[in-house]
């Protein structure tokens, strides 16, 4: 599940109309040492599963406990001075567990080895080459990616890491558009360049996620301060081609008065292979699917207001996964579900306050509750119907030696009935997650 949503508008440069700026970034450039910056990121995470009818997966604990450290080393060069700018990135990561043993194990905290027991350490690193020209970056090698229908999940100690290459352009002032492809995909507990299995075939055996490669293009476009769109199409090899839309517009009403409204809508359409299953082991769905999600949020001085509502349709529920787990922008993907099964009808409720509005800058709330209904499931089994509530609260230092320094503290309640438990169990997740961000250069 996603921990955050990135929404387009934070994706598309600053509106304006269509026009070429003045001066490039590149033109601007100080230099390969002068723009250079070196960040840690230290993570502490602590997660708790309570499987309270036992757990889908015989292998895994109905009780699930484990917590870690990590940190995440990230350096980025500025692009030598000239027509065409050179630069290098790099990346060092590594995590410690600090408990959860065999018995416990199951939050994804943690890779497991050969008798199936956490590893007591992890770590990887990885590097990549850019070149700028203008304000058009390519980039070669191992990054984190943002793209709605190909996104790295950061959701437990360590990130998603792709490899491959890609451009991004911002030559048209509030336009950004960008294309990659991408041959590899590390997971959070995975070690290696391609760790990400996909579906499995008929006889039961995963392919490598990314063996066969995908391509991804997006355009962004802020028509005016208020209004932004997206395009995203995807087409991951021999398992489907996935698109993307998004349409977000605010409308002020005073000065702490705002509504906002926010559409996302996927489409994925199966590729060459005719075999790929579901959960379940069923192999005749395949996974074609729609899925599109409607929030509107009423923002007054510190309290925001959202009503959302979300449908998928299709042979299957919305797949996601050898594309990365963080490939999800739909209003309706919390906490534990996403809400996305065969034929879901999905509808929340959600409510933020801002402290700093009384005094208490940094500090947030925030409570949600999601209703799943009408989800088709096989062997006569009958509706499927879920439920989740969240509750989160996050605390930023604003300054001092701790500055950004946060604590968030995230709990779940999530149930399903008797038709959908072959899918999702209930459960209740508990989770503390202290990020410690430092900017070294």
């Amino acid at each position: 599940m996603r921990v955050m949503k990135w929404s387009m508008i934070a994706v598309a440069v600053a509106a304006g109309t269509s026009q070429f700026a003045m001066a490039s970034s590149q033109e601007e450039s100080k230099g390969f040492f002068g723009d250079q910056s070196l960040k840690l990121k230290t993570r502490f995470e602590y997660m708790n599963r309570d499987y309270k009818n036992g757990a889908r997966n015989n292998a895994d604990s109905g009780y699930r406990q484990d917590s870690g450290l990590s940190q995440l080393l990230t350096y980025e060069s500025g692009f030598t001075q000239g027509t065409v700018g050179f630069g290098l990135d790099a990346m060092a990561m590594g995590s410690v567990k600090l408990d959860g043993g065999s018995g416990r194990r199951g939050n994804g905290l943690f890779a497991v080895d050969s008798d199936n027991n956490p590893e007591k350490s992890q770590g990887k690193v990885g590097g990549a080459v850019k070149l700028r020209l203008s304000d058009t970056v390519l980039k070669y090698g191992q990054q984190f990616v943002a793209s709605p229908v190909f996104a790295t999940d950061d959701s437990r100690m360590l990130p998603e890491v792709a490899t491959g290459t890609l451009v991004t352009s911002k030559e048209i002032k509030g336009l950004e558009l960008s294309a990659g492809r991408f041959t590899s995909l590390s997971a959070q507990t995975g070690m290696g360049r391609d760790s990400i299995a996909g579906l499995p075939d008929e006889d039961g055996n995963h392919d490598k996620g990314l063996s066969k490669g995908i391509n991804i293009f997006g355009a962004s476009y802020a028509f005016t301060d208020s209004f932004t769109g997206a395009l995203a199409a995807s087409d991951a090899e021999e398992y489907f081609k996935k698109y993307y839309v998004n349409l977000n517009y605010t409308l002020p009403i005073a000065d702490n008065q705002s509504l906002n409204f926010d559409l996302n809508g996927y489409k994925t359409k199966g590729d060459t292979r005719g075999d790929l299953v579901d959960a379940l082991g069923d192999s005749h769905l395949g996974v074609d699917n729609n899925l599109w999600s409607l929030a509107a949020a009423y923002s007054l001085g510190a309290h925001k207001f959202t009503l959302g509502y979300q449908q998928s349709s299709g042979d299957n529920a919305y797949y996601y996964g050898v594309d990365g787990n963080g490939t999800i922008f739909v209003s309706n993907s919390i906490q534990i579900s996403d809400f996305v099964g065969r034929e879901e009808k999905s509808y929340q409720a959600r409510y933020d306050l801002n402290m700093s509005t009384y005094g208490v800058p940094g500090l947030s709330f925030m409570t949600r509750y999601v209703m799943g209904n009408n989800i088709k499931t096989d062997n006569g089994l009958g509706e499927g119907k879920e439920n989740e509530w969240n509750i989160e609260s996050k605390y930023v230092v604003q300054e001092g030696p701790a500055k950004d320094l946060s604590f968030r503290a995230r709990f779940a309640n999530y149930r399903a009935n008797g038709a959908y438990q072959n899918y999702s169990r209930d459960n209740y997740d508990t989770r503390l997650i202290i990020e410690y961000p430092l900017n070294i250069l």
